[in-house]
């Protein structure tokens, strides 16, 4: 893992970057929690989101907002923190070669810009969003969401609840062919005291499926591909 400064929309932005270990080797943004409440890269469940994607090959990026730790700008509503993402996740596929996925997670506050970044972003395949606050932030953007992913929540969250979760989701539509799963982690409150590896047990289970999906996805297409050519010879040979 590498300490690297990014020249963003406001100046530079603090990251930690590990490299694709590979060419072409899947890539993954983390967004932290809300920049007022203390939120920053450090922040424990950050951490561990970007470690989990580390651990399962891909190049993983995460980074301080404006306005936060030595990140330059100020908080600006959730509207600059957006661009800031989007902005990353540009640096991020620049530093990488071809990535045959693009996965974007966030927690809480960084949960929320992680939803807005799928509408704007449609090379983004998967995404974690933990702790969304649906109570604070209306998700009707999602319209339809274009990509899958997975909404994890507390369920003895009382800042984002998950009553609230569930509203909000019953408003969201989802593209053909893609589809937002939700889990729950039993006793867990908005920070995930006592109950970080639980979560990330969670959302490591939910990431391997897909994983295992997108080989198969890919491995399918290659056979399809040689059937294809196969055809293609038979024919020639005929004439």
């Amino acid at each position: 893992m590498a300490e690297i400064i990014i020249p963003g929309p406001q100046g530079r932005i603090e990251a930690r970057y590990t490299e694709p270990p590979y060419p072409g080797a899947p890539i993954a943004l983390i967004l932290h929690p809300h920049p007022k409440a203390g939120g920053t890269m450090q922040d424990p469940v950050t951490i561990m989101l970007y470690q989990l994607f580390e651990k399962h090959g891909f190049g993983v990026l995460r980074y301080n907002s404006r306005g936060v730790g030595r990140s330059q700008g100020v908080y600006d509503q959730g509207i600059g923190e957006l661009e800031d993402a989007a902005y990353v996740l540009d640096y991020l596929e620049n530093l990488s070669e071809s990535p045959r996925l693009v996965w974007c997670a966030g927690y809480s506050f960084g949960a929320w810009i992680t939803l807005q970044l799928l509408m704007r972003r449609p090379e983004i395949d998967g995404f974690l969003a933990i702790s969304p606050p649906a109570n604070h932030y209306d998700l009707s953007f999602l319209a339809p969401c274009p990509a899958s992913g997975l909404i994890v929540t507390g369920d003895a969250d009382t800042i984002a609840t998950p009553e609230d979760v569930e509203r909000a989701l019953t408003k969201v539509r989802v593209q053909k062919g893609h589809k937002v799963d939700r889990a729950k982690v039993k006793g867990a409150n908005h920070f995930y005291v006592d109950k970080r590896e639980e979560l990330i047990g969670v959302c490591e289970d939910y990431l391997l499926r897909r994983l295992d999906e997108a080989e198969n996805q890919l491995r399918l297409e290659a056979e399809e591909s040689v059937d294809a050519d196969v055809v293609e010879d038979d024919e020639d040979f005929e004439e």
